[in-house]
């Protein structure tokens, strides 16, 4: 089962659709540690300018400014960026958070030192202009680093399984190809130098058994909950029966009835702008 092409402008529209569904704020906090770790990394401090691409909560934009660096975050969802806007000025942070298109972004060529995404920018539609895009704001010599869902990790198989209840349009690439080393390489290469590709391990741990930990995405994640709002019910409980088999055939918790714990993966992309 395949989809028809839609419009560049409803695609657009239907993805800033799902990332203001639910509370996408619930699972930020989930991955909050994880996006602490990977800022460290990447030696931002003082008197550089740095942007989070798709910066949804502030996970990654909060942890830079700690640093002294001056940030920006930038997302299509504006409710996302009410809660990061919120957590910023509970700890006196000073970002600047725009609404904005990640293939469109509202800055001049050559502004940061430091671009960086977490599980974000990868849901961009046409990764060439993406890969542009994040290129031309980034100063010669300035650091892109990206956190993506690779196919093998276990974010990669819930997505599949919720594609073959609701197929993308045709014309859409999987998000997670932006976590295959060799495709990075690929769309990054005609503008960067050095780029490195990590898988780095992160957990999901919920206090919800398999099934309650699917209603947990069901209400909370943008992209389950869109998903099984286009169902009928018998799609619905099809969809879910699969999610739930999916989460507890993966789940290595000691009490797999009142706790699922997943072994999950990122591709963690790290280059230097021509």
């Amino acid at each position: 089962m395949t989809t028809s092409p839609v419009s560049m402008n409803e695609l657009k529209q239907g993805l800033r659709a799902v990332w203001m569904a639910g509370d996408f704020g619930k699972l930020a906090k989930m991955t909050a540690p994880s996006a602490e770790a990977f800022v460290a990394g990447l030696q931002i401090g003082p008197g550089m300018n740095v942007l989070d691409v798709a910066c949804g909560t502030g996970n990654l934009a909060l942890p830079a400014a700690r640093t002294g660096a001056a940030v920006t975050g930038l997302d299509i969802a504006p409710n996302l960026l009410e809660q990061a806007r919120a957590r910023a000025a509970q700890e006196g942070l000073q970002i600047r958070f725009d609404e904005g298109d990640a293939e469109a972004m509202p800055y001049a060529d050559s502004s940061f030192d430091v671009v960086m995404s977490m599980f974000g920018a990868m849901f961009a539609p046409r990764p060439d202009v993406l890969a542009t895009e994040l290129a031309r704001v980034l100063k010669p010599g300035g650091t892109l680093a990206m956190a993506n869902w690779n196919p093998a990790s276990f974010s990669g198989r819930m997505f599949r399984v919720s594609a073959q209840h609701l197929p993308p349009p045709a014309d859409v690439k999987p998000p997670v190809l932006w976590g295959d080393e060799e495709t990075v390489r690929e769309r990054l290469g005609p503008h960067f130098l050095e780029i490195g590709a990590t898988i780095v391990p992160i957990d999901f741990d919920f206090d919800l058994s398999p099934a309650g930990t699917v209603e947990f995405f069901r209400t909370y994640f943008g992209p389950t909950q869109s998903a099984f709002s286009r169902l009928d019910p018998p799609g619905q409980e099809a969809l879910r029966k699969d999610l739930v088999d999916l989460w507890a055939s993966a789940n290595i918790a000691p009490d797999p009835a009142q706790r699922t714990l997943i072994r999950n993966e990122y591709l963690r992309v790290v280059a230097t702008r021509k």
